[in-house]
């Protein structure tokens, strides 16, 4: 699109992802430290950054409101421009994305947090369901993955095997990532013969409870150039959203994050991708469904099944594939985002060096 900014990420921070903290629903004792590390990472302070957007959850933090209690973290002094997504903070980086391609910004820090401790987490997402035909029933989200598995189980398209493996490639690449929660050495075998928590699901293919934060600062054309040596420039983003009568959908297919990738710009060169699965089974709906070739890593950061903060875990698993342009490491990455019941909402973020 003529006339418009290009955008593109320009740091990372993330809280360590843990069992459970004692500070307060807002995440301000998470997000002080995580962005203090960011600014001073890019050589800016908060008077630099244009727009602020911030992504998480009142019913997480059982009080209304309780994203307003977050800009403490910020401070009181310069006056800001600041908005808020009730949801994962990759859609508050999406809507930060448009500020700053329209002009209105020239960088825009993106934070999520999510103390999920504080309550009973998978009662607390069954409030994503369906209001008249899904969630009277009161079925947590472990339960419904549980009929997301065993539906893919019985027409093959995965076994317990596979889940189990991705569960072994998962805890071996969080070893060396110092913000997840769980990590080291897994063997198949011993996987399998736990008992199951909610058949087929067993403990290694969901994803642990923890607390954390995470932001990402985003800076366009110029900007981004001055700010760092290689930024990592948004290609495509895109999302895509399926219907909350889990009756009609498909659970082994996600449709929505095929026609996400694709309006994002497709996974044609892609050498790293970050998929947002709180379960193993997950990631082998969104591997097929994006389609990535054999050759693609997927989760080096472990990815969520080894921390998993809700409402920051899809910003996070954006803010790990930017890294690796970042860094040089790599030319063109994707990331995945999803909320919703089983995979309902995909966001898709394809970002290249250039």
């Amino acid at each position: 699109m003529s006339g418009l900014a290009d955008v593109a990420v320009i740091g990372f921070e993330q809280a360590p992802t843990v069992a459970a903290t004692d500070g307060t629903t807002n995440g301000v004792e998470m997000l002080v430290p995580v962005f203090s590390r960011l600014l001073s990472g890019a050589g800016i302070t908060k008077a630099d950054v244009g727009f602020w957007c911030s992504g998480s959850s009142d019913y997480l933090a059982g009080r209304a409101f309780s994203f307003v209690s977050a800009v403490d973290a910020i401070g009181a002094f310069p006056p800001i421009v600041e908005s808020h997504v009730e949801a994962d903070a990759a859609w508050a980086l999406y809507e930060a994305w448009l500020k700053l391609r329209m002009g209105e910004a020239q960088v825009a820090l993106v934070y999520g947090f999510g103390k999920s401790s504080a309550g009973r987490l998978r009662q607390v997402l069954t409030l994503q369901t369906d209001p008249y035909t899904v969630a009277p029933l009161w079925p947590d989200s472990i339960g419904l993955a549980g009929l997301q598995a065993r539906a893919g189980l019985d027409v093959g398209a995965w076994t317990e095997k596979d889940m189990a493996r991705v569960a072994v490639r998962s805890r071996a690449a969080a070893a060396a990532n110092p913000a997840a929660q769980l990590g080291g050495v897994l063997d198949v075998d011993d996987l399998l013969a736990e008992p199951y928590l909610a058949d087929p699901l067993r403990r290694h293919d969901i994803a642990p409870v923890g607390d954390g934060a995470a932001a990402v600062l985003l800076a366009a054309g110029d900007r981004a150039r001055e700010l760092v040596a290689h930024p990592a420039w948004i290609r495509g983003i895109a999302h895509q959203v399926e219907s909350a009568h889990l009756g009609v959908r498909d659970l082994v297919r996600s449709p929505s994050t095929t026609a996400a990738a694709a309006a994002a710009g497709g996974v044609h060169g892609v050498q790293i991708a970050e998929l947002h699965a709180p379960f193993t089974h997950q990631e082998l709906v969104l591997g097929q469904a994006l389609g990535l070739p054999d050759d693609v890593a997927i989760n080096p950061s472990g990815g969520a099944l080894t921390g998993n903060p809700m409402f920051a875990a899809g910003l996070v698993r954006i803010g790990e594939a930017a890294r690796h342009v970042l860094s040089g490491d790599a030319d063109r990455v994707l990331a995945h985002a999803t909320q919703g019941p089983l995979l309902q909402h995909n966001l898709v973020t394809v970002m290249e060096a250039r």
